[in-house]
Formats: C-alpha cells, sequence, structure tokens
C-alpha cells in the first residue's frame, strides 16, 4: 500500500542532470544538518535541503511530498589514532590541517509527506526511478562543497628562471654544517646563503623590528646575485628547502639545487632542519590563532555559549565577515529588521523558488543561527584528538557556517566571492548597498539607514562667496594625525635606542617597541579642520583658484561607524600599515561637528556661470593619483573617475571615493559621457515614461546609468545607495537636516570593534569585540568568550550607538 503511495508520485521525482545545483550538507532555511537530530530532507524535486522542522513549509509551498532523507550518526573515536603534525597550509587535504573531525555512520531513507512514510534505501523494491535519482544524489558533489573551495592551500612555488642558468663564483668557499653566522653582524639565525657567491647574510627586518637587518637584500642590490637558500630548513628532502628568487620576489623551486649546494660543499643528505621556512612561519601563525592582543593571547576566556553568542566557522579567509557580521547584528535596527520582526517563516513564504539566491532569507537565516541559540552549543570533545588549530579547545563551540550567505552576498561582487582576504571595511559598505537594494521601495524596512548620514561641505573661495556640496555616507573615514601623538618624548627615546641597536647589529624586543598614541579626538577634529583645495573653479572668479573647505554632518545616524586609515601609502607607492594606537572614550560627543549651513551675511557662488560647464568637463584626472591607484589593482577608468570626482584632492580621497562608489551603476560608463550626462536623450526620456515612470525619475535614472534604458529601469527599481543622484552637489540655502535620515543628539557609546592583524587589508585576521549586557565579548570566528580586555586603541572601525534620552 505504501508502495503504491509512493509510485503515485513518481512524477514529482527527478533525476538530477550535472547541471542542477544538489544541496545535502545543510539546510537552505536553517543551519541543521545530516548530523542534527532530525537530519536532513532533501527535496527530490528541487533538491534543496530541509532541516525536520522546515521541510513541512516546504511541502507546503510546494506540494512537492518525496524526499531523501539523509541521517549522521557519530561513529565512537579510536584510542590509538594518530594526531599528525600539518606540512602544508590546507585543511582536510594530505599534509594538512587534521580537521580531528568525527567520523559519522550515514543512513538514507526515502520519505512521503504528508504522513511521513518512510522506505529503507538502497532498496530492490522502490522504483528505478527512485533508485537512480537517490543514486545520482549521493554521488553528485553537494552545492555547499563547490561553493567552498579548499581555502588555505599555499600557492604552489614556481620553477625560477635564473636556476638553470646560474653562474657559481669559484671563491674557495666552503660551508659548514653549523655554526653560521651573518657576515656583516652578529646574526646567527634567519640566515639566507646565496647560491651564486656564497655568502651568508641575515634576511629582511619585519615590522615590528624582528627577523633580520636585511644584509641579504642589500647584498643582492649590490651584486644582482638572484638566488639565495634559507639555512637550516636544507634536508634530505631538498623539496623542502626555502629558495627565494630577488629579482622574482617569491619563493622558488631551485630544480639544481642539489649541485648548487655541492659547489659550496654541502652534502645536504646529511643536515638536519634547523629553521622554518617561510611558508611555515605563515603556517605556524594560522596553527596559533592567539597572535597578539587583539586576540588576547595568554589569557584564559571564559567561553559564552547562547543565544547572541554563535561563533561563524571560518570558511578559509572569511574573518572579515565573521567580524562584521557579528557586530552588525549586534546593533537594534539589524536585530530587528531580520530576528525580532521576522522569523524564518515569513522570509522563506516570501522568498523565491530558490531561497538560497535570496538576500532576505539568508539574512534571517544567519540571523537566526546568530541570536537564537540554537547553534551556540560547546563543541564535542575529543581527548585523544585536540583540535591542532585550536590552542583552547573548551572555548571552542560548533559554531555556524555562513556558506549560503557569503554566496548570496558575493554574488554581485566579483572579490568577494573568491576565497581571498578582504576588507572589512569594502565588505561593510557592500553589504549595506544590497541590503538597501533589496528593501527598495521601503526605505522604512532597510536597517542599513541606521548606519546613514549626510555630509554637508562649505568651499569658501578667495572672492568671499561660498558653495555648499552635501552628499550621503555610512561611514566616518578619520586620517590619523601622528604629529598629534600624546606621547612624544617616549617615542623620541625609543628611535634613540632603536638607531643605537640597528648601529650595534642588535634587534629591538617587542616589549621595547613604543608606538605613537593619537586621540581620537584630534582624528575627528582632522574631518572637520579647514583645509586647502587645489584647482577649484570659482563662477565668481571665471577662473582656478584655491578654496577652504570645511566638512560637517547634517545629521547623526543612530550607529557612527569610525574608519581608521591606517593603510597609507609611502614613497614608491608602497602601501603600508601605520603601527599606532587610537586613544578612545567610551562616550563621545560630535555635537560640535554638526553642518550650520548658510550663514547670514553668506554669499552663494554663482550656479552656472560663463565657461562653468566647460570647465567641468575640462578637468582632467591628475595621472599621478590614477598611476597609484591603479598599481593597487583597481580598473584604471575607475581610478580616474575617483580623481576627477574628488577634484584630484590626493589618493586617499581618490581611494575613499572608489572605496564607496565601486557599485554605482554608471561606474564603467564612459567619462565624455558623465561629463555629457545632463544632456539625455528625450526619446528615452519618452520611452520610460511610456512605461508608467514620472519623468523626473526617468531623467535621473538614465543620467544614472549612461543613457542605457535596461540599466535605468533596473536603477528605478534597485536605485544605488551613493549613485551621482544620492545627494546632489548645490549652491542652494536648502536645509542643512535631511528629514529622511535618522538624526538625534551628538552623544554615543562605544559598542563594538573589528580589529585587523597583518600588514595589509587583504591578508591577516580579523576579530569583533562587542560590548553585550554590561561586558566585552570577543568574537574570533568560532571561539566566542568573556573579553578581559578590548583592544580599543588598536581596532580598524569602531561602531557607536547614539545615547538616546
Amino acid at each position: 500500500m505504501e508502495m503504491e503511495l509512493l509510485r503515485t508520485n513518481l512524477s514529482k521525482v527527478r533525476i538530477p542532470e550535472p547541471t542542477n545545483r544538489i544541496y545535502k550538507q545543510e539546510c537552505c532555511i536553517s543551519f541543521d544538518t545530516p548530523k542534527s537530530e532530525g537530519g536532513l530532507f532533501v527535496d527530490m524535486n528541487t533538491f534543496l535541503a530541509f532541516g525536520k522542522d522546515y521541510v513541512g513549509w516546504n511541502f507546503a509551498k510546494t506540494g512537492n511530498p518525496v524526499y531523501l532523507h539523509i541521517k549522521q550518526t557519530k561513529k565512537p573515536i579510536p584510542e590509538d589514532r594518530p594526531l599528525k603534525k600539518p606540512t602544508l597550509l590546507a585543511i582536510g587535504v594530505d599534509g594538512g590541517f587534521d580537521n580531528q573531525e568525527l567520523e559519522y555512520d550515514e543512513t538514507y531513507n526515502i520519505v512521503i509527506l504528508p504522513d511521513y512514510a518512510t522506505f529503507p534505501f538502497p532498496s530492490v523494491a522502490l522504483p528505478e526511478k527512485v533508485r537512480l535519482a537517490v543514486d545520482a544524489i549521493l554521488i553528485a558533489e553537494g552545492a555547499e562543497r563547490k561553493e567552498q573551495v579548499a581555502s588555505w592551500t599555499a600557492d604552489k612555488k614556481q620553477t625560477s628562471e635564473y636556476a638553470l642558468t646560474l653562474k657559481q663564483i669559484d671563491n674557495g668557499v666552503i660551508i659548514p654544517p653549523s655554526g653560521w653566522k651573518c657576515a656583516k653582524c652578529d646574526k646567527t639565525d634567519n640566515l639566507w646563503l646565496n647560491l651564486t657567491d656564497g655568502m651568508i647574510l641575515c634576511g629582511r627586518k619585519l615590522w615590528d623590528g624582528s627577523g633580520g637587518n636585511n644584509h641579504a637584500i642589500d647584498h643582492y642590490n649590490e651584486t644582482h646575485y638572484p638566488l639565495a637558500v634559507k639555512l637550516g630548513t636544507i634536508t634530505s628532502d631538498l623539496e623542502g628547502a626555502d629558495v627565494f628568487s630577488y629579482p622574482e620576489d617569491e619563493s622558488v623551486t631551485d630544480p639544481l639545487l642539489a649541485e648548487h649546494l655541492a659547489f659550496f660543499g654541502i652534502d645536504f643528505s646529511s643536515l638536519q632542519k634547523t629553521e622554518m621556512t617561510t611558508a611555515e612561519k605563515e603556517l605556524d601563525q594560522n596553527t596559533n590563532f592567539d597572535w597578539n592582543r587583539i586576540q588576547e593571547s595568554g589569557q584564559e576566556v571564559e567561553p559564552l555559549v547562547g543565544p547572541g553568542y554563535t561563533g561563524l566557522v571560518n570558511l578559509g579567509n572569511s574573518c572579515y565577515l565573521a567580524a562584521t557580521m557579528q557586530v552588525v547584528f549586534s546593533t537594534h535596527s539589524f536585530c530587528s529588521r531580520y530576528y525580532i520582526n521576522q522569523n524564518l517563516k515569513m522570509a522563506f513564504d516570501t522568498a523565491p523558488a530558490d531561497p538560497t539566491v535570496d538576500l532576505n532569507m539568508q539574512l534571517t537565516k544567519l540571523a537566526n543561527g546568530l541570536l537564537s541559540g540554537k547553534y551556540s552549543v560547546p563543541a564535542v570533545q575529543n581527548d585523544d584528538a585536540a583540535n591542532a588549530v585550536d590552542s583552547t579547545p573548551n572555548a571552542k563551540q560548533e559554531g555556524i557556517r555562513p556558506r549560503m550567505f557569503k554566496a548570496v552576498i558575493a554574488a554581485s561582487h566579483p572579490e568577494f566571492s573568491t576565497m581571498r582576504q578582504q576588507d572589512a571595511l569594502e565588505f561593510f559598505l557592500h553589504l549595506l548597498d544590497q541590503v538597501e537594494r533589496t528593501n527598495a521601495g521601503k526605505p522604512e524596512l532597510d536597517p542599513g539607514r541606521s548606519f546613514k548620514f549626510g555630509i554637508e561641505e562649505r568651499l569658501q573661495c578667495p572672492s568671499g562667496k561660498v558653495a555648499y556640496n552635501r552628499r550621503h555616507d555610512y561611514i566616518l573615514s578619520l586620517t590619523i594625525p601622528l604629529e598629534k601623538a600624546t606621547n612624544k618624548k617616549e617615542l623620541e627615546e625609543f628611535h634613540k635606542l632603536k638607531a643605537q641597536k640597528e648601529a650595534d647589529g642588535k634587534e629591538i624586543s617587542s616589549d621595547e617597541i613604543v608606538r605613537p598614541r593619537v586621540p581620537l579626538s584630534d582624528c575627528l577634529n582632522i574631518f572637520s579642520a579647514p583645509e586647502e583645495l587645489q584647482g577649484f573653479y570659482s563662477t565668481a572668479l571665471n577662473a582656478k583658484t584655491t578654496a577652504i573647505k570645511t566638512a560637517g554632518l547634517t545629521s547623526f545616524p543612530d550607529y557612527l561607524v569610525l574608519h581608521m586609515r591606517k593603510f597609507v601609502m609611502e614613497a614608491g607607492w608602497v602601501p603600508k600599515k601605520l603601527d599606532v594606537y587610537i586613544d578612545v572614550d567610551d562616550i563621545i560627543d560630535i555635537s560640535h561637528m554638526r553642518s550650520k549651513g548658510l550663514q547670514p551675511g553668506e554669499e552663494l557662488l554663482p550656479e552656472g556661470g560663463p565657461g562653468d560647464q566647460e570647465e567641468s568637463k575640462k578637468l582632467l584626472p591628475n595621472e599621478d593619483i590614477v598611476s597609484q591607484l591603479a598599481s593597487m589593482g583597481f580598473n584604471h577608468l575607475h581610478c580616474q573617475k575617483a580623481a576627477i570626482n574628488t577634484s584630484n584632492a590626493g589618493v586617499e580621497e581618490a581611494m575613499n571615493w572608489l572605496l564607496s562608489h565601486m557599485d554605482d551603476p554608471d561606474i564603467d560608463a564612459p567619462i565624455h559621457k558623465e561629463a555629457e550626462s545632463n544632456e539625455v536623450d528625450p526619446s528615452k526620456v519618452a520611452t520610460l515614461v511610456s512605461f508608467g515612470f514620472e519623468e523626473e525619475i526617468a531623467r535621473k535614472a538614465l543620467k544614472a546609468s549612461g543613457g542605457d534604458i535596461e540599466k535605468a529601469t533596473d536603477w528605478i527599481f534597485n536605485p544605488t545607495s551613493s549613485g551621482p543622484s544620492d545627494m546632489d552637489a548645490t549652491s542652494s540655502s536648502g536645509p542643512t537636516v535631511d528629514a529622511t535620515l535618522p538624526d538625534g543628539d551628538g552623544k554615543y557609546r562605544l559598542i563594538g570593534l573589528v580589529s585587523h592583524i597583518g600588514s595589509s587589508t587583504q591578508c591577516g585576521h580579523y576579530v569583533a569585540h562587542v560590548y553585550k549586557e554590561g561586558r566585552w565579548v570577543i568574537f574570533n570566528d568560532d571561539k566566542v568568550g568573556i573579553s578581559k580586555n578590548p583592544p580599543k586603541d588598536m581596532a580598524y572601525l569602531y561602531f557607536y550607538e547614539r545615547i538616546r534620552n
């Protein structure tokens, strides 16, 4: 009888094609997996997966009754299971980190809803179509797995082009098997043997004062001898030796290394490894997450579990996403929008046929995962095989894997869809832009508005007349004035000590390093302080001149995000991270930063004066600024636009404009089209009006879309948050308060930090600290615990909440 029930529903069973995405590792609307108590139900028509509590919703919505039920139960762990030390910067591959994941038995059943009639699989009694469909589902690689490429595998080293033609100098040098020392200082570690002349010299000096004294690279600059091998990494396994090519500026493979070593009398077969390779140093960092104070290393972190204390498992360089989302979902606006006021059922009912590609659904799923406490439980302990990556296993929790959220938020962004590390600030701005698009037409539902505020720039030219430019932003990006450091005397003494030690060939120890301390108030003052703006075209003087620019806020947001510009450009266009402390207060008052607008007695610059439009067309991008931005990997056209839109003010200003406008619909439009943007094709306006749009809206959309009707239509339904029409430059004396944005008093309380470890936003590690329930909490991927010493002076992003009366 039950088998007949299955036969009558065969039309609802599909045999998956190779192109079908098959979900079988995680529920698409919750974080349930086959390991969960109820297992996982795979819809045999759509191949979407659902947890036990949610499969009924899918049946009610789609009418699909046939499911493959996958259930995994834990196997006992053998007591003699060996613990292997990783040798490769990878997870879950031979030689990589052993995840020490428990092993599971997997069982399968065919289940028919609504009565949950169950048939075991495999079984010859099942119809052939069902057997073929299940086999195809089980054999296929899961969609979740396809979206998560193995992440930490270091790039395969290339064979050096210099190795095969290397000429060695016969100068009688024989290298002893031990007792090495730098030929130019007293360093006895981090030594490199130049394979041309046999010189032994120390390596590069690192940003924290450790490493070497640069003698090996100085030698290359003098001689141009290309290859060196790190002493202490040479063993009978020559592939493990650390060979560096200076002209190629990377670690390489030398296929003739045995011959090159023998030239200097080195018998590699008898050597023991005593030094870590460059890759192993990176690996060593990854096996010890507690790098420094940001992660509160050396302190016992009391683990926290429960609602609001759920960790996010690192998907491979996804800590920028984890740290940002932990702070974002600690705000009332996001918590209310995606958890308190909207549950999973509501989001699923309004989602499209595939909820995995719906941002609203995936944000609601993530909010539920983070805030419900359902998945915040201690990790299963395995005393026989402690996690090699985690030095404090009792602080571990299962956490959740934000795979589907990452896939959907990254779908429209070529960088975030990779497994590379990203800038947390850029991700935060991209998130708010995407959230605004999904709530288009319903601004009251957009939680990102709680971060949004108006900025007004006042420009005064030598004529005494003024102009006002207004725009919206989500972050206050602050320059760090190092000259305002409060510990100048200590810094002077430190630099003297450092110079003396360098002269003596000695290293500065980490506890001797003194860093500048700059008050946050000075960073805020720099934002609104008067500055000169070169090349400003004055409509009063009909000429380019130097204007004085000041800035203020037209509204104070519910949440104020401060971005510290720690990444600057040094001479030679080399990006550098400022090693600086910011002294921040838990409570700040920015009331003095409110813009005053047009004042009595002020006279506005004339609008559209003679030649004004021509001058705006003639404004050319500063090629130095463009070149510096392009050298960082930005699109050349985008760099030109950034320079023009910041009036060639400088690299930092252009970069900040670029980061905020990457998703503008007209970002790829040719510059000459922008200059002619006021000349909208009347026939295209008429076409959009015929679609039922108002003429003014049609004109704005065409301007923002470079005259493309299709893009203009998309813009009307999904207007960008920071496009040209967001807040127009104006000379009018309109109100300085934008009634559409949240506003209130200027007093704020610190509630969150996103801190960065590493020399670049594109590498390293991000950690979040959030003030919750009267205490600071550290969120370090899937580790969540009470913070004893939050690094308030070291953050990259500061999140402040307005104090409400």
